[in-house]
């Protein structure tokens, strides 16, 4: 991707975060983060490319059409890469209202800055041609399945929460954007991201934390829900792939090919935690697990036929579900002060957006 620039909206969230330390570190793109900084939002995950000469960052909410158009006439990006949203399920089931504003209204307003930008090129300008705008979302817009199948590209959307009813609003936009004004948008569809980063209010990273603290391991109902899971820089490989591959007006559903319970996704880390933490005073760690009650529409089953992006685009994951867990809690472990200064903040756990919080339960 050379003298491309980027656009990346959400860049100091996890998967943003993984997606902005890659761009710098592995390709020449000059890349500007546009970002909130909301509580989920850590400039610190960007210690290590924060000061390159290829790397800008504008702390700007994605609502505000004035400044975006200001930012695109300044910085003139031959891509965008969407992916600041709000992402907890259980806080959009207690506090939707910012869900549809970010998540629907501000994707709107992005299309719309967008196409005004790249209409303003001249059909010589080479970023008429070579403009993207990848619109990143989830596996959820999907629903619910059952004990067999998986999703693919050409299924009908039956979201079931708040969020995942935002998130398939925004990829109607997209889509919709693509096929009335001609932008060329990509959509992607992912499953469950873990990997080092990651705000502890998700469940891997929730469940690693309080059992190094002695905390209770809170898991819905009897841990049954399945989730494929897709280690973070499997996914920022994927979404560049989509960039520079991707066809205008389809959709790539990006999987992990890891399909595990929650149940089986807690044992597996706190079998790692008593292996690599040999000093915690709380092993075994499999005695802190807690059941509690499920939460409403708790989606049963996810799973990703991903074979559509290996097939047309040539990716695949690179970690394996053992490899990239281990690498997880390898990187908890050693980067503590990372962790310190998350859990310093406002955030300590809790289930956020309660009128009356109660203990955190990761995003399961």
């Amino acid at each position: 991707m050379m003298n491309e620039r980027i656009v990346v909206t959400g860049g100091a969230g996890f998967i943003g975060s993984a997606l902005v330390r890659g761009l710098i570190e592995q390709t020449s793109s000059v890349v500007l983060n546009i970002d909130k900084l909301t509580y989920a939002g850590n400039l610190g995950s960007l210690e290590s490319v924060e000061n390159h000469p290829r790397y800008q960052f504008e702390k700007v909410d994605i609502c505000d059409s004035r400044r975006l158009t200001r930012l695109f006439e300044r910085y003139r990006p031959t891509a965008v890469i969407h992916l600041a949203a709000e992402s907890h399920v259980d806080r959009s089931i207690d506090a939707p209202s910012e869900f549809i504003r970010t998540n629907v209204m501000g994707t709107f307003t992005l299309l719309e800055v967008a196409t005004n930008y790249w209409r303003t090129c001249s059909d010589s300008d080479p970023v008429k041609e070579r403009f993207r705008f990848v619109h990143v979302s989830t596996d959820e817009v999907y629903g619910s399945l059952g004990s067999t199948g998986h999703f693919r590209e050409e299924l009908p959307y039956r979201p079931s929460s708040p969020y995942s009813a935002s998130k398939a609003s925004s990829d109607h936009l997209a889509h919709a954007w693509y096929q009335t004004y001609g932008l060329p948008t990509v959509v992607t569809n992912c499953s469950n991201n873990y990997g080092p980063f990651q705000f502890p209010e998700k469940l891997i990273p929730l469940m690693i934390l309080n059992a190094l603290g002695g905390k209770p391991l809170p898991i819905y109902g009897k841990g049954e829900n399945v989730r494929d899971w897709l280690f973070v820089e499997d996914h920022v490989r994927a979404l560049r792939t989509v960039l520079e591959r991707g066809v205008p007006g389809e959709t790539y559903l990006i999987g992990g090919n890891n399909e595990r319970t929650n149940i089986q996704i807690v044992l597996d880390l706190c079998r790692l935690l008593d292996e690599l933490a040999p000093e915690s005073q709380h092993r075994p760690h499999e005695s802190l697990i807690r059941f509690v009650s499920d939460r409403p529409g708790h989606d049963l089953r996810y799973a990703i036929d991903a074979s559509k992006i290996r097939r047309e685009l040539g990716w695949k994951p690179v970690e394996s579900p053992d490899s990239g867990l281990r690498k997880t809690v390898m990187w908890y472990l050693e980067n503590a002060t990372w962790c310190d200064s998350v859990l310093s903040g406002a955030y300590r756990g809790e289930r956020l957006g309660l009128a009356h919080s109660r203990a955190g339960l990761g995003d399961q």
